[in-house]
Formats: structure tokens, C-alpha cells, sequence
């Protein structure tokens, strides 16, 4: 399978991503993300900017021990086993580490194959926590864990008075662990969760449900743009329902594509984003030129992928950047990422080295000014 191509411009196909013309052997990263459907291509094309341009600074700033950094770029198209299919094809090219993913059921299946072959994994954007079934020496997270995430957001929900809440998911593990998540937070402090089974129903069929339920939230726990933007519409063009806050706390509003499709339809829809309130010097610095790469602002997924390669490159430079020396590094690394100090450790019931934690915020589209954020709550 070729190196897709570069979706910030013409790129050179024999080249992999971030390379640089200093003389020596490459040091390879295998980097793993969604950039055709049914992925979410628009977080994969963010996480592949951010991805790209550390390790063009990497090697702007000498590279690993003097050799360049080259990112091995492979499409997943949110697959699990064509995934696996490229952790093989990597580890058989002699990366060095893998990078990268966004969903977390591709993510799951990349880990538990890296973990087989013995090569270490920096996940960027997946957030489930059982990313291993058992503890892992080898995997290491820079996305915060859903449960400490998804706690926040219904955090922000029973805070503003929230206390019967509707969820309608399709069937995934990633969207029932957010339930459950969900579930066990409301319940706890004296709210009520409700659950619909999104594929039995038409986006008119959940409406009615709804208004004879009287929940005054709709958690939309599904994929981008199918099957939410079909619900999102229904449910603004229903009046009886025009009381109803409707969330995504996974971050579809995020991207640019949510508001080109929805309109002012997908303003005022709170979600969960992984930022700072303001960003330092280093994630100014950086942001910026993301927002040149990409022609719009970049989304937290773009800083992830940022930090992900920065994060690599300094635990694979001790280990001169071979995968069994490297694989122990997780515990010792500690990098100036975009939002600040990234350090890993073992956090309770997540089998990963976990960044704990990256700064969380809900946010929504602005109603008066749909390509402006407002940050409603923070961690």
C-alpha cells in the first residue's frame, strides 16, 4: 500500500511524511489515520497536519541523534482489521514506534497487535480506556481516558440543572462504555439517564419518543455526519422540542464540516474538546502554523497529533531509537507539548501510560457567531 498523499499539497510519493535531506538512516514512524470514509476524514486530515509538522520541526532541529524523522503514513479508514493489516506491514518496514489513530475501536485493535509484535504505540486521540485488555509496557496515551473526560461533561450537565438526560447511541463498544460512564455520574448525584437504541429508529420516530419522554438533553453518542445530522435537523425542526439541548459530547461540532453541513442547526450543541482556556506560547506558536497548513483553525486533534511526535521523538532519542530499548522510555519522558507539561504515568483502571490528564474543556459554536467557540465549563 503507497503513502497516501499529502493533503496539505503536492508531496513527493517516495518520500515519506517529515522527511528531511540530512544524510543517514531514517528513523521510520509508522503513523496510522483515518483519511477516507467511513472514517472521520476531516479529524485525520488535523491529526495528520499535527503529526507532520513535528516532525518536520524534529528534523528542522537535528532530527534523532542526527537522523531524520519520517512518518509511514497509513489510511484506516476507521477499520480495525485494516488497521492491524498496517501495524504488520510497519513493524515489517522497521518502524521505529507507531502514531497516531483517532477512533478508539481501530486504535483498540492497533494497540493489541503492537503490543504482540513488541512495538511501542503513542495513541493520540483515542480516549477509551480499555485501550489493552491487560497492562501494557509498550502503549501510551496522550488523549485523556473517557472516563475522566465524559465525567466531566456530565459534570457540566447535572450543573446546569440537568437532571433527566437522553441518550441515543448506535452499537459500538466506544459509545456503550460512554453510557455507561454517563450512567454511573447522573445517577450517582440524583439525575436519570434514559437510552435509545438510535438504529430503531427514524430521525421523526426518536423525536416523538422524546417529547413523550420529557428529557430536556439528547446525548447523540453516533458517527459523523451519518446518522447525527439527520437527528440534529430533525430535532431543531421540531417544535415540541425546542426546549431540548442536544450534545455530542464525543466532539463532532468541533470540526469545520459539522457547521458547513448543520448550519446554524449545529450551533449551542455542547461538546467535549482537549485545551487549555489559553494557550502558551509554544501551542500559540504552533497553532499558528497549523492554521497555515490547514486554511482553518486547528482542532484539538491537530494538537494531538503535534504532541504525539514530539512526545516519540524524545523517548525514542535515549534508545537510539530502536523499539526494545525504546519500549521502557514512557515512565522517564517529559516534553513541553502545546498544553502543557506531558508526563505519563499508571493511572487506575487503564492498562496504558497515560497522560493524566490533558486539559478539558465542554464547548459549543457560538449561536450569534457559528465559527466562534464558547468554552461553558472546564475541568
Amino acid at each position: 500500500m503507497n503513502t497516501p498523499p499529502d493533503p496539505h499539497g503536492p508531496h513527493d510519493p517516495r518520500r515519506p511524511h517529515g522527511a528531511s535531506p540530512a544524510d543517514g538512516p531514517p528513523v521510520l514512524i509508522g503513523a496510522l489515520v483515518p483519511l477516507t470514509r467511513p472514517g472521520w476524514v476531516a479529524a485525520g486530515r488535523h491529526l495528520l497536519a499535527g503529526l507532520d509538522l513535528a516532525a518536520r520541526e524534529v528534523n528542522e532541529a537535528g532530527g534523532i541523534a542526527g537522523r531524520p524523522v519520517e512518518l509511514v503514513v497509513r489510511d484506516t479508514a476507521a477499520d480495525p482489521a485494516r488497521a492491524v493489516a498496517a501495524v504488520d506491514e510497519l513493524a515489517g518496514l522497521g518502524v521505529a514506534a507507531l502514531a497516531g489513530e483517532y477512533h478508539s475501536v481501530v486504535a483498540r485493535a492497533a494497540a493489541a497487535r503492537a503490543e504482540a509484535l513488541g512495538l511501542p504505540f503513542l495513541c493520540s486521540s483515542a480516549v477509551l480506556d480499555a485501550l489493552t485488555e491487560e497492562p501494557s509496557e509498550l502503549v501510551a496515551r496522550i488523549a485523556p481516558a473517557q472516563s475522566h473526560g465524559w465525567r466531566v461533561y456530565a459534570d457540566f450537565l447535572l450543573g446546569a440543572g440537568h437532571r433527566r438526560i437522553a441518550v441515543a447511541a448506535d452499537p459500538s463498544i466506544y459509545w456503550a462504555s460512554g453510557t455507561g460512564i454517563l450512567r454511573e455520574r447522573v445517577t450517582a448525584r440524583g439525575g436519570t439517564l434514559v437510552e435509545f437504541d438510535l438504529p430503531a429508529f427514524t430521525p421523526e420516530g426518536l423525536c416523538e419518543e422524546l417529547a413523550a419522554d420529557g428529557a430536556t438533553v439528547l446525548l447523540l453518542l453516533a458517527g459523523h455526519p451519518d446518522p447525527v445530522v439527520p437527528v440534529v435537523r430533525a430535532v431543531r425542526r421540531d417544535d415540541r422540542l425546542a426546549g431540548v439541548l442536544i450534545g455530542a459530547p464525543a466532539g463532532q461540532p468541533e470540526l469545520a464540516d459539522w457547521a458547513t453541513m448543520l448550519g446554524e442547526d449545529g450551533v449551542g450543541v455542547p461538546f467535549l474538546r482537549y485545551l487549555p482556556d489559553q494557550l502558551g506560547p509554544r501551542g500559540a506558536r504552533v497553532g499558528a502554523a497549523l492554521r497555515e497548513r490547514l486554511g482553518e483553525d486547528p482542532s484539538f486533534v491537530a494538537f494531538e497529533g503535534y504532541d504525539t511526535v514530539t512526545v516519540l521523538a524524545e523517548a525514542l532519542r535515549p534508545h537510539g531509537a530502536e523499539p526494545a530499548g525504546s519500549a521502557g522510555a514512557w515512565p522517564s519522558v517529559e516534553v513541553e507539548g502545546t498544553r502543557g507539561p506531558v508526563r505519563f504515568s499508571r493511572t487506575p483502571g487503564i492498562g496504558v501510560w497515560q497522560w493524566a490528564w490533558a486539559p478539558v474543556q465542554v464547548a459549543d459554536r457560538d449561536p450569534a457567531q457559528p465559527g466562534r467557540f464558547r468554552v461553558l465549563h472546564t475541568a
